[in-house]
Parts: C-alpha cells; structure tokens; sequence
C-alpha cells in the first residue's frame, strides 16, 4: 500500500457540511427556546450550549487520546482522502491486517472521525456567535472582540489538531492541544459572563485579598494541567504504581533532563535514544508533588469563596471536583490507568478551568466586603 499523504483537503468541504449538520441542532434549539428574547440573552444561551459541547469535546478528545485513537486516521481533515472511515474502507482494512493492534483500526478510525466532527460543529457555533456579536453589536454592550477571539483561538487550536495527527502524536504539540482545549473553554466562560452582565447580573465585589488567592490558584491551575498534560502525552503515568510513595520510595530516581526535553518525539529522550524509565518516573512525580499543593490551595480557597454569598455554588464545585481530580489520579496510578478514572480525571480538569474561570470573570477586586447580587451565569 502506497504512503498515506498527511495532508488532504478533498474531503474538507464534505467535512464542513458534517460540521454544520452537528451545529444546526443546538442552533435550532437556542433559536426554538429564546426567539422572542432579547439579543444579548440568545448570544448568552448559545455561548453556553456552546461552552457545554466544547467540555464533551475535551472529553471525547481525551477519550480518544486514552484508547490510542490518535492515529485511527493517518491523515487529516478526512480518513485516508474520505469525509468517513466508509469511503477509507479498503485503507483501514490493509493497516489492520499488518498491524490487526496497531493504530489503525476500524474503531479507532471512528473515533478519530467523531471527534473531528465534533470539533467542527464546534467551530460553526464559535463561528455563528462571532458573526452575531458583529452584526448585533450595535444591539448589545459585549465587545464582539471577545467571541472574534474565541474564533481566532478555535482556527489555532484546528491546527494544533492536524499537527497531533501530522507530526505523529508529537508530546509537546499534544499537550499544546490540550491545553488549546481548556483555553476555548475559559474564553467561552468569560464570554458567558460577560453576557449575562450584559443581561443585569452584577458583577460581584471581592475582596482584595481574596482576589489575589483566586488569581493565584488559577494560574496554579494551568500549571498542573500543562504536567498533567506532559504525563499523559508521555505515558508516565504508570511510572509509579504506588502511594503515597513511588517505587517503594518517597524520592524514586528521577532523569529532570530527559523527563522535561520539551522538543522531541514520542518516547525518545533529549539525545534521541529511547526515553528512560528514570525520565518517566520524573514526568511522573513531579505532576504528583504539585498535585499536593494544588489539592490544599484549592481546599482553602472554597472554605474561603463559600464564605461570599455570591460564590457559594462555585466553592462546592470547586471543592467536590478537588476531591474527585484526587481520587480518579490515585486510582490511574494504583489501579492500572483504567479507562473510566483517566477520562473522568481530564473530565475533572475541564470543569475546574470552567468554574475557576466563572470566579475570576463574574468579579471584580475591591477592598471591601461583597454585598453584590448573584450572578446568573
């Protein structure tokens, strides 16, 4: 069989329609349910119907990361120059009779194809409220540049999508692509919140000190996504099977250099040579170690949030999912990297970035005490 030629856009204009076909759905629902209301309510509804199809997307592109669906499709935008894995048939079929558990099988190339589907509705949707915000703007107080951003990041975070397939399941560029994911996230929240004041909800005051603790935790966030990202883009998680410790030991030998090389293809270290069980280890550990700060910063920061009327709903959010994101990565660890704790533990990542960024843009600092109203976003 001849070599698969990495990029083909044949088939991208047939994919664009699948695309469409996936938006028109939640479009007609928003526009069934909300056409008698105002603008600035329709723009918000459809920013949050498009806030929870982007989570499921995260999800499913982790899903599709963890059963080594990746490759299912070799190429991209399409499955061997096909909008489908039905056209890539005769394709599939001679790449898994050379390698029957490779990284082309007939499950995987489905999985692969839905998720880019998905992925495109998505698209449309982010289109759909960019073009709104400019025709509308006139009618509505929300900058149009917040959801023209948001289109801006969705084209970037396509690319990185073709590159995760093009450049062969490349760690840094697929850690990039998952981090993209939470970013689209955080600016459809924002966008959310910015409607919903657009609508009459108040942003709430918080205090200056408790600004500060918000901020921090969320850049703290990030940090432990991006290491989370890096161990499983690197398979390490099963580096240690163990815990507390690692290997029997609470400071197991470690390679820093070879673990944290940014640049470099899949399982190979700094020098090219195949990646060491030290560097894993390192990989490893060092997301477990933060993993302990972030879990007693975020602890204190929803005792703290849950004593302001306004973020009382976010503190139990925040809270319950830092006990989940504790006990589905044990679980990965100790119990083999199951499929369910895995997906439910990038689940878990998504819904922190969503409620972290609910607080950071539903208030504003001040010094003194809240006694704003609730948001409705």
């Amino acid at each position: 069989m001849s070599s698969t030629v990495l990029y083909d856009l044949s088939p991208a204009l047939r994919l664009m329609i699948m695309g469409l076909v996936v938006a028109l759905g939640p479009l007609a629902w928003v526009w069934a349910h909300n056409k008698h209301a105002p603008v600035a309510q329709r723009l918000r509804v459809l920013t949050l119907v498009t806030l929870f199809l982007t989570f499921d997307l995260v999800i499913f592109g982790a899903f599709t990361r963890l059963t080594d669906s990746g490759l299912g499709c070799p190429d991209w935008p399409g499955c061997y120059g096909s909008a489908s894995p039905v056209g890539a048939q005769v394709y599939i079929e001679a790449a898994q009779a050379a390698m029957p558990t490779g990284p082309v099988t007939h499950s995987k190339a489905w999985i692969e194809m839905i998720h880019r589907y998905l992925a495109t509705g998505v698209g449309v949707l982010i289109l759909t409220l960019a073009v709104t915000s400019w025709l509308e703007r006139r009618r509505i107080s929300v900058s149009p540049w917040w959801p023209t951003a948001t289109l801006v990041w969705v084209c970037l975070q396509g690319a990185f999508g073709a590159l995760t397939v093009t450049m062969k399941l490349f760690p840094a560029i697929v850690t990039l692509h998952l981090l993209g994911g939470l970013v689209l996230l955080a600016l459809l929240r924002a966008q959310a919140a910015r409607y919903a004041q657009a609508h009459g909800a108040s942003a709430t005051v918080l205090p200056a000190g408790l600004r500060l603790a918000v901020m921090a935790a969320f850049a703290l966030l990030w940090l432990q996504i991006a290491l989370g990202g890096w161990v499983s883009t690197n398979y390490a998680v099963l580096a240690c099977t163990d815990f507390p410790g690692c290997q029997s030991s609470l400071w197991p030998a470690m390679d820093f250099r070879q673990g944290f090389t940014l640049w470099r293809e899949l399982g190979a270290g700094h020098d090219g040579a195949n990646i060491s069980f030290q560097a894993l280890t390192a990989i490893h550990y060092v997301h477990r170690l933060t993993a302990y700060l972030v879990f007693a910063a975020f602890l204190a920061l929803a005792f703290l949030l849950h004593r302001v009327p306004a973020f009382r709903a976010p503190a139990r959010w925040l809270a319950g999912l830092t006990l989940l994101q504790a006990v589905t990565g044990i679980s990965n660890a100790v119990l083999g990297w199951p499929l369910l704790a895995a997906v439910m533990h990038t689940g878990g990542a998504a819904a922190l970035v969503i409620v972290l960024s609910g607080v950071v843009f539903s208030g504003r600092g001040g010094a003194l005490a809240p006694h704003a109203s609730k948001l409705n976003a």
